[in-house]
This record gives structure tokens, C-alpha cells and sequence, in this order.
């Protein structure tokens, strides 16, 4: 290897973003063509044959902090706390006496103590009051509803390979009117990334994607990209896969480039009908970045600082793809 040659190789692990070219977003290549609406609906299918164990992502774990919070989950009523050693702990949001809100209950050692009438609940069980099975993965809060589920149900959420430390996560968390399977369609149409999202990528090419049949090899399943990320005039190329490895989720795992093995995990949790009667679904979407680099570790002291970034632009990206799953539900009601 030549001097020059080295030191160009040496630029590049330093400096990993490439210079773009002005955006004509009109002017790209036409994906419509590759985008095969049987490819799609064929990944979707297989995805919702996959089992759950009956476990729901319901908030991030940095929410369920020294106070009781409410959430809903298919219906179902929940209040989220930590125990006495910090353990979650997830039951039904209706006190057992009177039904008193159990969100608006303080936390006292790790008890709820109900503030209609001093009630107080922990992780044992009162009459037919009883906690969920829940789990903390250090990212996101889960609960195992199985009158919900209808699964045969696992001790832990089937939780997608993450990345290993340093990392940085971030969690975002909206509302749409549509189903989870909306969701999940979406995330398995990477064709429409460049053109629904030129804001945050380009020069996006799908290297393969599986075929249009119904039982297929888990380790075929998957579809792999080349896109840019783009940051302003400048983009950071990398080959990403997707795969759906629950009924309910997609992961985009970067596979070469930086970042290797930084995942998204896309999660979508139907949270019950709207006063329309149609169905609500949260999507709850963690961004868990890692990188190989000496000093991406230094970083992690501006966590605070890059986590609302981060929760911010995964939030911008799903204003618009709502908008593409409601739209799904809508054409398919």
C-alpha cells in the first residue's frame, strides 16, 4: 500500500460521511416497479405468524422512574412502578376497593398507596387485583397480557439482538389511527425511504428482498439496503437488513458502514379503539446506536443532550410513515 493509499484509508475510518449532491427529488430512480405489493403482504404474513410469548412494549424504561405512570395496552388499563429494588412492576390501573385511578397514587417503598382511601398494593396479590408479568430490557417497559395475546405464553419478551456497550438509546413514542400490522407493512416497504423521506435519506438501493412465499428460512427473510443517512449536505452510506422477528416488530440493523450492529427497533402496540371506534396503535420505536470508534464512548456524557436529538428525528420520520399506515387501515376498511 502506498503512503497515499494509506492515508486515504486512514481519512476514511476517521471520517466517515460523504459530500452530497444538491437534492432533486424528482430526479431520482422510480422504486414502484421493484416495490411488488405481493413481496410485501407475503414478509407481513409470515411476520404475524411469528410467536410474541404475548409480551407488549409499552414505554421506555427511563419513564417508569420514582412515580406511578398510567398506559394502555389493548384495552386494558395499566399503572407501571418500580418495586422496592427497582424491579417494574405493571397491574391493573383500577383500584381493587372503589376504583380509584392507581396513576395518581404516590410511591411509597415501592408500594402504591391508593389516595382514595390508603389502599396499599404491591407485587402481591389482592383479591382478584393481581400484577402482569412484566420485563425491563434496560430499554424499553414490557407487560405479558395473555387474555390479550392469546399466545402460549414465554417468561421473557423475544427482544431482538442488540448492540453491545458503549451505546446510546433513545426511545420515541406516537399514536395512529390503524393496526400494528399497518406498522410493521410499513417498515417492510423500505423501497419508499428515499422518496417519503429525502430529508433523511437518499441514494437508497434494495440489494435483495425475499420472495413472495409463504414459509420461508428465518436467515432469508430479510431484506438489505444500501442508503445514505443524510445530515445536511453531508451522508453517512451504510448496508442495513431488515426483519420482522415478531408479529409486532421490525428491526433495521446496520449490517457495514458505521455504526455496525446499531439497531431500530420499530414496535407496534395496539392500544384499543378511539371514541370513533376505530383502532389506536402506539408506535413505540427505540434507536440504539453503537459504534467502534476510541472516543464514541466519551460521548455518552452528552446522552442528555443527544437523546431528545435522536428521540426527535426518529419522531419526524414517523409523523410522516403514520400517515402511510392510516392509510393502509383506511384503504383496507
Amino acid at each position: 500500500m502506498s503512503p497515499f493509499t494509506e492515508f486515504r484509508a486512514n481519512v476514511a475510518k476517521s471520517w466517515p460521511f460523504t459530500t452530497l449532491p444538491p437534492l432533486d427529488w424528482s430526479a431520482q430512480t422510480p422504486t414502484f416497479a421493484d416495490a411488488d405489493p405481493r413481496i410485501i403482504s407475503s414478509a407481513l404474513a409470515r411476520a404475524q405468524r411469528r410467536p410474541s410469548g404475548n409480551w407488549f412494549p409499552f414505554a421506555a424504561s427511563s419513564e417508569i422512574a420514582t412515580k406511578a405512570t398510567g398506559s394502555v395496552v389493548a384495552g386494558e388499563q395499566l399503572v407501571a412502578w418500580r418495586g422496592a429494588d427497582g424491579e417494574l412492576l405493571v397491574a391493573p390501573r383500577a383500584c381493587p376497593h372503589l376504583g380509584a385511578d392507581l396513576a395518581t397514587a404516590p410511591v411509597e417503598c415501592g408500594t402504591l398507596v391508593c389516595p382514595w382511601h390508603g389502599l396499599r398494593l404491591s407485587d402481591r396479590r389482592h383479591g382478584a387485583w393481581k400484577p402482569f408479568p412484566a420485563f425491563d430490557d434496560g430499554v424499553l417497559c414490557w407487560v405479558r397480557l395473555d387474555a390479550v395475546g392469546g399466545e402460549d405464553p414465554t417468561d421473557a419478551p423475544i427482544v431482538p439482538e442488540r448492540p453491545g456497550h458503549p451505546q446510546m438509546a433513545a426511545v420515541a413514542r406516537l399514536e395512529g389511527t390503524c393496526e400494528p400490522r399497518d406498522i410493521v407493512a410499513n417498515r417492510l416497504d423500505p423501497w419508499h425511504g428515499a422518496w417519503f423521506h429525502p430529508y433523511s435519506f437518499t441514494q437508497l438501493k434494495v440489494l435483495s428482498a425475499p420472495p413472495a412465499v409463504d414459509v420461508l428460512p428465518d436467515a432469508q427473510d430479510r431484506f438489505v439496503v444500501d442508503v445514505t443517512f443524510r445530515l445536511g449536505k453531508l451522508g453517512v452510506p451504510v448496508i442495513a437488513e431488515f426483519t420482522a422477528p415478531g408479529p409486532r416488530t421490525v428491526v433495521m440493523r446496520i449490517v457495514e458502514g458505521e455504526g455496525v450492529g446499531s439497531v431500530v427497533e420499530t414496535h407496534g402496540t395496539p392500544l384499543g379503539s378511539g371514541p370513533d371506534g376505530r383502532p389506536r396503535t402506539a408506535v413505540i420505536e427505540a434507536v440504539i446506536a453503537h459504534s467502534d470508534r476510541p472516543n464514541f464512548g466519551k460521548g455518552l456524557v452528552a446522552l442528555p443532550v443527544i437523546r431528545p436529538l435522536m428521540r426527535h428525528a426518529a419522531a419526524r420520520l414517523w409523523r410522516d410513515d403514520l400517515a402511510y399506515a392510516e392509510r393502509l387501515y383506511a384503504l383496507r376498511t
